[in-house]
């Protein structure tokens, strides 16, 4: 023959059966059909029993799914994961938690991810491009020696909608948030501001630093930030100006993350989709004044550190505080509550007490001390 089977059956399977059967009717035996068609005897042989039980019918493909699953997850089941996943937008890790958690019904992420695949629910991961070395949180072995921080613009209107947007617009309330996460533990500290500059910006280093000096933890801490102005942007003359003032008395160092690689601030990022997900969307329509509007984000931040599972590397389903005392830290758990506050109100003169006296005295404020500063 001058097509082989397999050529033939590439182009069309069934007319392909057809002409092997032609051929086995023409010869009369199953060897030389083989060997004119160049496949296997027990091909031919088949594709003959088929055709012989059933007809032409008999040459079509038959199912490939099996009579019985008994492994298989039920509907009910099915349905309720993918119920938590198009509500929450969660992922199988946190999904397994909550099924669990709530209706004690356990499943594993493989199980989990397999669901959301058959129905067309995973996202598509982008391709991660090699760039030269950073400071990557998985290398810190202990809390307090990277701090990812980053400014949020809360006024997105593509991930609020028009109404939230409309709503935070007409009632004036606070447009930048801005992020201290300590890369180890996830633990969270906030402020806010309607403008978003470089004085605001120390303020708020000066505000956290201290908070944490208060609490007894000495470790110098690495403040990883990206080149925004609001930190110094990327002049290196000015940047080494403004961390020899204000961030080496307070025990902390000024870093930049490598430019355009978000990875890098990763968990911070992250965060601020847990914001939008988890505090601005549900609540923000609820809030008519800045004193409202702190005072939810007070409680947000408080459930975020010590209320929040977290299922990030190695925190297995734990809040930041129970990670924070799992790395030996003994610490109130009132340390999580930094009251956030609006920057623009405090940040000119606080900034310009602490470059007078050369942050010396702000270092020894203890924890009354801090409260009042910070209310």
């Amino acid at each position: 023959m001058e097509i082989l089977y397999k050529k033939m059956w590439e182009i069309d399977k069934l007319e392909a059966r057809k002409m092997l059967i032609e051929s086995y009717q023409n010869t009369g035996s199953i060897k030389k059909t083989a060997y004119l068609w160049g496949t296997s005897r027990n091909v031919v042989r088949k594709w003959i029993k088929r055709w012989e039980g059933k007809g032409e019918g008999g040459l079509l493909d038959l199912s490939r799914k099996p009579k019985n699953s008994p492994r298989k997850i039920a509907k009910k089941i099915e349905e309720k994961v993918i119920k938590i996943r198009e509500e929450t937008n969660y992922g199988k890790r946190r999904i397994c938690y909550f099924l669990w958690k709530d209706e004690k019904i356990k499943l594993s992420e493989s199980t989990v991810g397999k669901i959301l695949r058959r129905n067309n629910l995973t996202k598509d991961k982008k391709k991660r491009k090699v760039f030269y070395p950073g400071v990557w949180v998985y290398d810190q072995d202990k809390p307090f020696c990277l701090a990812q921080v980053d400014t949020k613009d809360i006024y997105d209107k593509g991930t609020l909608g028009t109404k939230i947007f409309t709503h935070l617009w007409r009632n004036r309330l606070p447009r930048y948030q801005w992020t201290f996460l300590e890369g180890k533990t996830r633990l969270r500290f906030l402020c806010y501001s309607y403008r978003i500059h470089q004085t605001n910006g120390l303020a708020f280093v000066i505000l956290v630093m201290n908070w944490i000096r208060a609490f007894g933890i000495k470790e110098e801490i690495l403040w990883q930030e990206d080149w925004g102005q609001e930190f110094g942007g990327d002049n290196p003359e000015k940047l080494e100006k403004l961390d020899n003032i204000y961030y080496r008395p307070l025990g902390a160092r000024l870093k930049r993350c490598p430019k355009g690689r978000k990875g890098y601030q990763g968990r911070v990022e992250r965060s601020h989709g847990i914001d939008d997900q988890e505090f601005y969307l549900p609540y923000l329509l609820e809030i008519k004044n800045e004193e409202e509007f702190l005072n939810f984000a007070g409680k947000w931040i408080y459930w975020y550190n010590t209320g929040r599972p977290h299922f990030g590397d190695k925190m297995n389903g734990k809040t930041p505080y129970e990670k924070l005392k799992e790395s030996g830290y003994k610490i109130p758990i009132e340390f999580c509550g930094f009251p956030p506050i609006i920057l623009d109100k405090i940040s000119s003169q606080l900034v310009i007490n602490f470059s007078e006296k050369g942050g010396n005295d702000l270092c020894v404020y203890d924890k009354k001390e801090i409260n009042s500063l910070l209310l």
